[in-house]
């Protein structure tokens, strides 16, 4: 069983986000701000031995697979920041690719959004804008990301490199860059590729089409959210459509308005939404979350899951992984996530839980005789 952990490496200092943000933030920046905002929340989270690493610092990628291999977990994907030839956040992956004693699969997913304040706030300035190009970006897009697909821990599927795109639902060149990255890969040796997407976004559309892609991520919690919201969204959009000539009227655009304060979920009738999904299609791969919390990013304006544990993990996660197998038909599962401290999804041990939650994936993993 593949289970591969999404793998965030904003935990170092770059020349952009010390200008967007101030001089030295990363991740952990937001991290140690964070305040619990009612009784009892769990935050601010602090990593076990107060272990605020730098990805730069070439032991941290050691420990952090050595850790991951120990309890169970397969490999990571990277989010992959390029606009357009621009990278950011790219030398933990480059580290490890040089790092040949570093023996633990990854895979790559193109986080391809504009690069925003979003992920803070409710604004969405755009600081760097994402372009497509065409063909001569695509080739040089491929070909900064074929030294990857060709190191031999790259994770592949049925032969060829997994490539993971996060919302192809914005590419409006898709079909014709994807065609000419599958020409491209062949051209340079490989079998080809193997894409997969992960947004619901995508699936969403009307008029999508999937045609390029060999797997679809139902990465959680988004997908069990959305199921859990459906009915609600749907009276919402009748309201929506009554209420907007009215307020029109008076001058209010009903698109700027947005809810306000936390937003509280419970973390059992998430899982149980997550348990109760069937795959749409041969193409689904099913997803998994340890935990969400985006206070750290988002304060009063997040939302947070109630009632976890390492123990709720386990249970939960033992019977996705058996489902991944008997439902899904699937060898492998993307949990959500490795180390998004600042949304709560981390494997990585902290201090009030150490290494509960690795634990918990080992003992699911052993109940499935997977490990």
């Amino acid at each position: 069983m593949k289970t591969i952990a999404f793998y965030l490496p904003q935990f170092h200092a770059i020349p952009e986000n010390d200008e967007w943000w101030g001089k030295g933030f990363t991740e952990w920046v937001n991290v140690k701000k964070a305040k619990p905002l009612y009784e009892g929340h769990y935050q601010p989270r602090v990593p076990l031995n107060d272990n605020y690493y730098n990805l730069l610092d070439p032991q941290t990628m050691r420990w952090q697979t050595q850790i991951a291999k120990e309890h169970g977990l397969y490999g990571f994907c990277f989010y992959h920041y390029w606009f357009d030839g621009h990278m950011l956040l790219e030398k933990p992956m480059e580290m490890l690719l040089e790092d040949k004693t570093i023996d633990f699969p990854f895979c790559v997913c193109w986080a391809n959004e504009h690069w925003t304040k979003a992920w803070v706030s409710k604004q969405d300035n755009i600081l760097i804008a994402q372009r497509y190009g065409e063909r001569k970006e695509w080739e040089e897009h491929f070909n900064y990301l074929l030294q990857f697909f060709k190191d031999e821990r790259y994770i592949k599927t049925n032969g060829k490199p997994l490539v993971v795109i996060y919302r192809p639902d914005l590419i409006e060149c898709l079909n014709d860059m994807l065609d000419c990255w599958q020409e491209l890969a062949v051209k340079n040796g490989l079998n080809g590729l193997e894409f997969a997407y992960q947004q619901i976004h995508f699936d969403l559309q009307n008029d999508k089409d999937d045609s390029r892609f060999a797997y679809n991520i139902e990465y959680q919690p988004n997908y069990a959210n959305y199921d859990l919201s459906y009915k609600e969204f749907a009276l919402l959009k009748k309201i929506k459509r009554w209420l907007t000539p009215i307020l029109q009227k008076i001058g209010i655009n009903i698109e700027q308005v947005r809810p306000q304060g936390l937003i509280k979920r419970d973390y059992d009738e998430v899982w149980n939404a997550i348990l109760n999904r069937m795959p749409s299609s041969e193409k689904s791969v099913p997803g998994a979350f340890v935990d969400w919390d985006n206070t750290p990013r988002k304060q009063e304006k997040g939302s947070v899951f109630l009632g976890v544990s390492p123990e709720k993990f386990e249970k939960y996660m033992t019977e996705q992984i058996r489902r991944t197998k008997e439902v899904y038909k699937k060898d492998m599962l993307f949990l959500f996530a490795w180390n998004e401290w600042a949304e709560g999804g981390y494997m990585e041990p902290d201090k009030k839980y150490g290494y509960g939650y690795l634990e918990a994936l080992k003992k699911a993993l052993e109940a499935n005789n997977e490990f």
